[in-house]
């Protein structure tokens, strides 16, 4: 096992009389996939927005690199290396695929507010941007409008911004969302695929996808962890299947870990 990338130190996270995150710790690896999942208001989200700067921790530090970067705002852990896509599409939809990848490559140029200045003819920003489009499997769309992508390609073409940044973490929220089973096939495909080369925390409902592709997974429940371990453990977890089905079933039947999460608020 490598050192961790990115490491959560008992991150915790009030809103008023509300605590939506508590006591959470995680170590991210280079070459690993972990998974958080947990019923919808476990804090997955407000996890995410905590290691990606979108949220200040109120207790708790986040550690990149070895280095404490608690008190680093989003742009600036951008800037250093973790990349983050969101639940909902978070796209230029009159750019073009190309375009989009640049203006991503950009915001780690030393001066990204210069936005159109010449940027069209900086050659690293354009071979940044047009290896991401490959790597994510978007060769042939660079020059197609992101609105008229479907649903799947503009997911991709999220995860290609992300990585045109040269990111070394991805901060995944439900990239296969609202896929059908060919998209979910091409995008389990790539995140198998970014894997070896990134560390990856992947917050998403469908579970066959998590158990196929996670080496770690991380359960929660009401802002704490429940339990992480390997995709084995997990799946034999009697306090798992209680979070999922809201009732023990029994250590002698078989988990049911692809039910569907119980109802309640939208993960925050």
């Amino acid at each position: 096992m490598s050192d961790p990338v990115l490491v959560a130190d008992r991150l915790t996270r009030r809103f008023g009389g509300l605590t939506a995150n508590q006591d959470v710790s995680l170590a991210l690896e280079q070459g690993r996939l972990h998974a958080l999942l947990g019923p919808n208001g476990a804090g997955k989200s407000t996890c995410l927005n905590l290691l990606s700067g979108e949220l200040a921790p109120s207790a708790g530090r986040i550690l990149f690199g070895g280095r404490d970067i608690t008190g680093l705002d989003a742009h600036r852990r951008s800037r250093a290396g973790i990349g983050r896509s969101f639940q909902r599409s978070n796209i230029f939809h009159r750019f073009t695929v190309l375009e989009n990848c640049r203006l991503a490559a950009q915001a780690r140029a030393p001066r990204p507010w210069r936005v159109f200045n010449d940027a069209s003819r900086r050659l690293d920003l354009l071979q940044r941007a047009h290896a991401a489009i490959e790597q994510v499997g978007l060769i042939g769309r660079a020059d197609r409008v992101a609105g008229a992508l479907s649903h799947g390609e503009q997911r991709q073409l999220e995860i290609a911004m992300v990585l045109a940044t040269d990111a070394r973490v991805l901060l995944l929220d439900e990239p296969l969302a609202g896929m059908g089973s060919d998209e979910s096939m091409q995008m389990v495909e790539l995140l198998r695929k970014l894997r070896a080369t990134h560390a990856i925390l992947l917050v998403e409902h469908d579970m066959s996808a998590v158990f196929e592709l996670a080496d770690v997974i991380t359960v929660m429940v009401d802002g704490q962890v429940l339990e992480s371990g390997p995709p084995e453990q997990i799946r034999g977890s009697a306090a798992v299947r209680l979070a999922y089905l809201g009732h023990d079933i029994g250590d002698d039947a078989a988990p049911d870990v692809h039910a569907q999460p119980r109802s309640g608020v939208r993960d925050g």
